[in-house]
């Protein structure tokens, strides 16, 4: 198990590079966590994880903290650029299970048996995000899988990840 524990900070990342791939992960919150799983990141990031390379946002969507976010913002979404469907977390404090698939331009993310994201990051790539900031990771087809620690207790077990062809 890895904890990131509350008020600690930092981002964890593998030895290697991945391009396609898909992890999986078991994870559990605390009363308004944020956290985030970054892919395509570079190992010294100048900047956060979610612009130098993508990020899959790990967040309490139901804290009270967190009721005016954007919808590119809450758990599961592809920050800044793709938002998840909503309603699929386990309360708080219970164990969720969640599975990130990167292929190509395809992201899909699914939390306890639901896809919530199924997304084609092509036309962000051309035509920008969302968020209408500027994400250079975009353009990155490979680079580290981190865990992008944001200050809250988060909990991670089982955490494997397979590479595709």
């Amino acid at each position: 198990m890895l904890v990131s524990k509350k008020d600690s900070g930092g981002n964890l990342f593998t030895d290697k590079e991945y391009k396609n791939f898909v992890l999986r992960f078991d994870f559990k919150l605390e009363p308004g966590a944020n956290n985030g799983i970054g892919f395509h990141v570079p190992l010294n990031p100048k900047t956060s994880p979610a612009y130098a390379g993508k990020e899959i946002q790990i967040l309490d969507d139901t804290a009270d903290k967190y009721a005016k976010l954007q919808k590119y913002q809450y758990h599961g979404s592809l920050y800044g650029t793709a938002p998840a469907k909503r309603g699929h977390l386990k309360p708080v404090g219970e164990w969720n299970t969640q599975e990130l698939l990167v292929d190509g331009n395809k992201v899909k993310v699914t939390l306890n048996g639901t896809t919530i994201v199924d997304f084609d990051m092509t036309d962000a790539k051309k035509n920008g995000t969302i968020d209408g900031k500027d994400h250079p990771g975009l353009k990155r087809e490979s680079g580290h899988l981190c865990l992008c620690g944001h200050g809250a207790k988060i909990e991670f077990k089982n955490l494997r990840i397979k590479e595709l062809e």
